[in-house]
């Protein structure tokens, strides 16, 4: 290189850097503070920067969510119980960006993307910003290739497509964490980003090492924004683990996007939206909860590099599938599972109602003699709950009704299908086979 192009390059990076050092508009203070909403005057800033906020010999990072004339409404990541008014707020001139690459695997996250493992620091191959634009509709392949859940009664009866986005919809208790860290160990996917948000503390680790195990672990990354974490950390860790995944998509691999919880998430977000000023909606959710749940599901599908399966739970307040969340969740996904709690409570496990559950792409996903078995299965099981009550009781009489005459022949070899031990390995080659067998028994 010569002497004028080597001067030349560092003039650009002279240059670039002026461009981003900007002390005139750099500078604020915290004028009031409202809750979880702090309100500074100055700098100038734009929605999702972030702003370093010093009071009291601390520093906290914030974001500003939200402006009106020379005030900037800012929600910190942490708790704010030591800001004082009057605390220096400076605009850090970008948003948030998280750790990428494969040094990841395995590791635990918290919802801005540092690790909270104590497995040492994390060499990243690239800064991955967490607000990228969703994938061009016509840039999209069509979703025609199954993906092994390894769990039989999804790969029998409601196959997932690669890039499809199915929602897992059950009361608390009812075994959804199980039913996730069965699908991080057995999945096809080349990588699993599992995002826990609003969970319990005590339920985190439990998850990470009883339901997804070291097996699950190695091949998975965990962001972690517990109930207890302020509601802008929650929100931002779900943005956090969408990154993640796009990032091991453009590098051309299957990701599996496991998400627990969009109920919680969608709490969290209702909290910024009333400290914003907002006006409740529907149940109290705010006109932004409803805007921001179809950018976040939009981030799961296909691209022309790779893909990202999105498997999401809702929590469904006293078993109401019609709530608010539920309905506008299931209304955007290309499936619904609904977890069952009579099926649960007679240790049913995976307590999955069939009848109620549907995969919208599963004509496409299986060949015509399997949708023809997983047809006539689910015809049997709703002929015997319509009769059932009277089973029971011995009030049925044989030869009244040929399909629920098969149907009680078929019962127990039914159960034991859709029945699987947790640590039971399945592939969609052994589910099939089972299907199969079971139809022409």
């Amino acid at each position: 290189m010569s002497k004028e192009q080597s001067g030349l390059n560092l003039l650009k990076r002279y240059n670039d850097y002026l461009e981003d050092f900007n002390p005139i508009r750099s500078i604020g203070t915290i004028s009031r503070i409202r809750g979880i909403l702090l309100e500074s005057k100055g700098p100038e800033m734009f929605v999702g920067e972030l702003a370093r906020i010093e009071s009291n010999g601390e520093t906290f990072l914030a974001e500003a969510t939200a402006m009106h004339g020379i005030t900037n409404n800012l929600m910190a990541y942490e708790e704010t119980g030591h800001i004082d008014i009057g605390a220096k707020v400076t605009a850090l001139g970008k948003g948030l960006t998280v750790m990428a690459g494969p040094s990841l695997l395995g590791r635990v996250l918290d919802g801005l993307g540092r690790p909270i493992d104590d497995k040492g620091p994390i060499v990243p191959v690239a800064m991955q910003a967490i607000s990228n634009d969703v994938v061009d509709p016509m840039q999209r392949p069509p979703i025609e290739q199954q993906i092994q859940t390894g769990v039989r009664v999804i790969d029998g009866l409601l196959p997932i497509g690669k890039g499809q986005r199915v929602g897992i919809f059950a009361g608390s208790g009812v075994g959804k964490s199980s039913l996730l860290g069965m699908i991080a160990r057995n999945s096809g996917a080349d990588v699993n980003i599992i995002a826990l948000i609003g969970e319990r503390g005590r339920e985190v680790r439990e998850f990470i090492e009883k339901e997804l195990g070291e097996e699950g672990l190695k091949r998975s990354i965990v962001v972690v924004s517990t109930s207890d974490k302020p509601a802008l950390a929650r929100v931002r860790g779900a943005y956090v683990a969408n990154a993640l995944a796009e990032y091991f998509r453009d590098l051309g691999q299957d990701v599996m996007l496991l998400f627990d919880s969009v109920t919680r998430f969608a709490m969290s977000q209702r909290e910024i939206g009333l400290a914003n000023g907002e006006p409740p909606a529907s149940r109290g959710y705010t006109p932004s909860v409803f805007s921001l749940l179809p950018k976040i599901l939009e981030k799961s599908g296909n691209s022309p590099k790779g893909s990202i399966t999105g498997i999401y739970t809702v929590l469904v307040e006293g078993d109401d599938l019609e709530e608010p969340i539920s309905d506008t969740v299931r209304g955007i996904l290309d499936g619904h599972i609904v977890l069952s709690r009579s099926l649960a409570e007679q240790y049913h496990f995976p307590a999955i109602d069939v009848l109620k559950s549907i995969s919208r792409l599963a004509p496409r996903l299986q060949p015509k003699e399997v949708r023809m078995r997983t047809a006539h299965l689910r015809q049997l099981l709703a002929a015997y709950r319509d009769a059932e009550d009277l089973i029971r009781v011995g009030a049925y009489v044989r030869g009244s009704d040929p399909i629920i005459d098969e149907g009680l022949h078929k019962k127990a070899e039914i159960d034991k299908f859709m029945q699987q031990d947790i640590d039971e390995k399945s592939t969609i080659d052994k589910a099939l086979a089972s299907l199969a067998r079971l139809s022409v028994s």
